[in-house]
């Protein structure tokens, strides 16, 4: 090995590209550090908004805002091939028309079938049972946008099994907040 060898054991590859490294950080490192006096944040004295209005009063009104949430108030349930509103359904609608006309939300008002009759049957009995919950909240003074009807005939039963227990349970009404 020679004497140049032995005093730099790199190679001149090696040197180039380190040197070619350092010229491209030493640049970047400096150039983030770097201010002037033009870029000094302004005295707490000189600070304020270019958004705000000089006339602009210093009170605040403050407006106290109800939040009222829907609370499902049950199932409207009918007879055998009927969309007529039975006794027992009347609470439970006016708790609904109370909700819907106190909070302004709109529902689904959604009818469903036992698993009885053809499905284009139970999809249309569904609507009217839907339909027949829609109008008694509306003589209950809620306004018609903030309800949509919508049948789902036999698609989505409660209850699977085949007896008049079941069969009671999916005939039905229920209310799903819209959105």
């Amino acid at each position: 090995m020679n004497m140049k060898q032995r005093l730099l054991p790199f190679t001149s590859s090696f040197v180039s590209r380190s040197v070619l490294a350092l010229l491209i950080m030493l640049p970047l490192a400096f150039a983030g550090c770097a201010t002037t006096e033009d870029e000094a944040a302004p005295a707490p004295a000189d600070t304020g908004s270019e958004f705000s209005d000089a006339s602009a009063t210093a009170e605040v009104e403050v407006v106290a805002v109800e939040v009222v949430e829907w609370t499902n108030p049950g199932r409207v349930h009918f007879e055998f091939n009927s969309s007529e509103i039975r006794a027992d359904a009347v609470p439970i609608l006016e708790a609904a028309a109370e909700q819907l006309n106190a909070t302004g939300i709109t529902v689904i008002v959604a009818g469903y079938c036992d698993n009885r009759g053809t499905e284009e049957y139970n999809l249309a009995l569904g609507d009217r049972r839907a339909a027949a919950v829609r109008r008694y909240l509306t003589n209950l003074g809620v306004p018609t946008a903030q309800m949509m009807v919508v049948s789902y005939g036999e698609l989505r039963p409660l209850r699977r099994d085949n007896n008049e227990a079941a069969w009671a349970a999916n005939r039905r009404v229920e209310f799903e907040p819209a959105g």
